[in-house]
């Protein structure tokens, strides 16, 4: 679902090749990593051209505004919409995903979900374990009154998912 709005689907049977795929997606550009443990796992922290995380929310907001890439997990992803979902906390913070143009999200295969029902079953109170749950389906998009989509204006333009195992 996710290639069908112009996502960019990668597979990885590994959190090691995963790594790899995230090296290859950047190419040596800049980019930002949130501090989540999955992607320590993964061997994004300590990736060259990777900043990752910073103690100060002000050098944070800076860095995503001015890197190539924002590089993130997710909580989970929705099958039947190609949506990624992002229960924001101190390891998975939303501006890694919603300043850079273009975002690169690794999540394990498990966590793949078949929608909506599926999630709110895993999550019934979203609002008392995190203050935001954000669902990103596919590049930013929008259209004017003459139905003329434009892409990135309101967050990355593209966007790449790394599945990591089967």
């Amino acid at each position: 679902r996710l290639e069908a709005l112009n996502g960019n689907v990668r597979r990885a049977p590994s959190p090691q090749d995963a790594g790899a795929v995230v090296a290859e997606i950047l190419g040596g550009k800049s980019a930002i990593a949130s501090p989540a443990p999955y992607l320590e796992t993964c061997g994004v922290r300590g990736m060259g051209g990777v900043i990752w995380g910073a103690a100060d929310p002000e050098q944070w907001r800076e860095a995503c505004a001015t890197v190539d890439f924002g590089v993130t997990s997710a909580s989970y992803a929705l099958a039947d919409t190609g949506s990624l979902v992002t229960i924001a906390g101190p390891s998975e913070t939303r501006l890694a995903s919603l300043l850079p143009p273009v975002h690169v999200a690794v999540i394990p295969a498990e966590a793949i979900l078949t929608g909506l029902d599926e999630l709110f079953l895993k999550v019934p109170k979203p609002a008392e374990i995190a203050s935001s749950m954000v669902l990103i389906t596919g590049p930013s998009r929008t259209a004017d009154i003459e139905q003329i989509l434009v892409r990135g204006v309101h967050g990355p333009g593209e966007i790449y998912v790394v599945i990591v195992g089967e």
